[in-house]
Parts: structure tokens; C-alpha cells; sequence
């Protein structure tokens, strides 16, 4: 009995014990360290430090530049929570269809989830600078001649549009899943019984894919708040820092400003909204799942 005992505990920190090992050096001392920084003044490169207490925090809160950061960053995660949810569950509906040419379809518009983040912003950079005023004078679109990125609105927009088209086809795969998932028996009842579509849709298929659109929200949610490769390629927080979000401020602020500490401050605070957030957000969505 002890042996057996002894051996699964060597498995378990076989498979454990180096993800463990790699959480504790990467993410669970540098963010203890974030937090001590937080409360000195240093610049990233000098050896001495002194302690300020709370003075970076008081800071941040009449901060400005922070507050609009999170007016751009909460419209951000609104509009991206919305817009992949909404597309995400369409196309999945649409998709889950017998279509002969569903998988490519499925293949198509889960392609671009696998491209690396940096290099969408630069190959959409140059769509939007340099093909869409050429559309738009082939077209006879006015907007398309306005100059995107450098326009505070088109910008905002442009971010949105960009995020939405690169990462759709995930969100796609998780509320495909759940479709999937469901008794076909039921919904035949259901169409027997004189359900429509749309009833079927609302009364049966919404309240049995809860799980997936709790698990989409969250990860939609959390991933807006942390965007910041669309924002790094695509603007770089321009134009006049309107499209900054709150992890390209922390990053300018730590390594171009040399402000490290001010910047922990920030991450701190950063981790706090995040957190009851996402402590809300899962909170409400899987008591509306015990009740379904």
C-alpha cells in the first residue's frame, strides 16, 4: 500500500513538479516582486532603490493619461465581447449545418486564430494605409479615404475590426462544441411539440450551451483587458496616445520611460480590476447555468 502511495506521488511530481517549478519562476515571484517595486522608486536599471510607500498608487489615481487608458480599454473589451460572442455564436449556428463545404469553411475561418498577433497588425497597418484609400477611389467610398489610423475614431474602430477578424474563428470552435453537444432527440420533441426556430433557439439551445458562452465571455473578457500586440503593431497607442490600453502604457512606462516602479503600481491596480472582473463575470454566469 505505502509503495503504491509512494509511486503515484512520483508521477504526480514527474508531471507537476517542472509546470510548478516554471510557475513559481515566471509568474509567482516576478509578480511578488511587482508588488514590492510598487512600493519603492526605482527605474529598472539602477542598483539602489529607497521606499515610497503608497506615493506611486496616489499617483496613478490622478493620473490622467491612466484614466483615459481605461475609458479606451473598457470600450475595447465592450465592443470585442460583443462583436466575438455575437459573430462567434452566428457563425458556429450557421456552420453546424450539413454543408458539404462546412470543414473548409470551419478551416477558413479559424485560419487566422493561428497567425502570430504582431504580424496581423503589421499586414493589416498596411491594408488599411495603403489598399484602402485605393478601394476607395475605385469605389467612391468616402470613408475609406479617411485616414484610419490616424483619426482617433477610425482608430478605435480599426482595432476592433482587426482583433475581431483574428481571433472569430476560436471563439467559432468553443460554441461549435457546445451545438454539437445537444441531444438531437430534444430538439426534434421540440419541433414536434410546434417550436419554431427562433424558440427552439431561445428556449432550448441558449440555456444547454451556457457552459461555452461562460467559458467565451471569460476568456473574451480577460483577453480584451490584456490586449496589447493589436495595439503595438497596428497604432502604437496613437494617434495622440487614444488608442493606448493599459498594458501598453505599463510597458511603455517600465521600459521606454524608465518609470518601473510607477508601471508596477499601475500592473497592480491593473490585477485588482482584472480580477473582479473576472470573479464577477464567473460568479453571475455559472449561477445562471445551476439555474438552467
Amino acid at each position: 500500500m505505502n509503495k503504491q502511495i509512494y509511486r503515484k506521488s512520483l508521477v504526480y511530481i514527474a508531471f507537476v513538479g517542472p509546470m510548478l517549478i516554471l510557475f513559481l519562476l515566471f509568474i509567482f515571484l516576478p509578480f511578488i516582486r511587482s508588488i514590492i517595486y510598487s512600493f519603492q522608486d526605482w527605474n529598472g536599471i539602477n542598483s539602489h532603490t529607497h521606499w515610497v510607500g503608497w506615493k506611486n498608487y496616489r499617483n496613478v489615481l490622478t493620473d490622467t493619461d491612466f484614466a483615459r487608458t481605461i475609458s479606451f480599454t473598457l470600450k475595447y473589451v465592450l465592443a470585442t465581447v460583443i462583436g466575438l460572442n455575437v459573430l462567434g455564436l452566428i457563425l458556429a449556428v450557421a456552420l453546424n449545418v450539413g454543408l458539404k463545404s462546412r470543414n473548409l469553411l470551419r478551416t477558413a475561418f479559424f485560419l487566422p486564430t493561428v497567425m502570430g498577433t504582431v504580424i496581423i497588425g503589421f499586414i493589416w497597418n498596411f491594408i488599411i494605409t495603403r489598399l484602402f484609400p485605393q478601394i476607395g477611389e475605385l469605389t467612391g467610398i468616402g470613408i475609406l479615404h479617411s485616414s484610419w489610423l490616424a483619426l482617433p475614431k477610425y482608430a478605435f474602430w480599426a482595432i476592433i475590426i482587426v482583433t475581431v477578424w483574428h481571433t472569430l474563428g476560436y471563439y467559432m470552435i468553443i460554441y461549435l462544441a457546445g451545438l454539437q453537444g445537444l441531444s438531437h432527440e430534444l430538439m426534434e420533441a421540440a419541433e414536434i411539440d410546434g417550436a419554431g426556430r427562433i424558440k427552439r433557439f431561445w428556449s432550448i439551445v441558449l440555456p444547454l450551451i451556457r457552459p461555452s458562452i461562460t467559458i467565451c465571455l471569460f476568456l473574451s473578457i480577460i483577453n480584451g483587458f490584456k490586449s496589447f500586440d493589436i495595439n503595438y503593431s497596428l497604432t502604437m497607442g496613437g494617434p495622440y496616445g487614444t488608442t493606448e490600453s493599459i498594458s501598453y502604457q505599463i510597458f511603455q512606462d517600465a521600459f521606454s520611460k524608465d518609470l518601473f516602479s510607477y508601471a508596477s503600481a499601475k500592473a497592480v491596480i491593473f490585477f485588482l480590476i482584472l480580477t473582479l472582473f473576472s470573479v464577477v463575470q464567473v460568479a453571475i454566469l455559472k449561477r445562471k447555468e445551476v439555474e438552467a
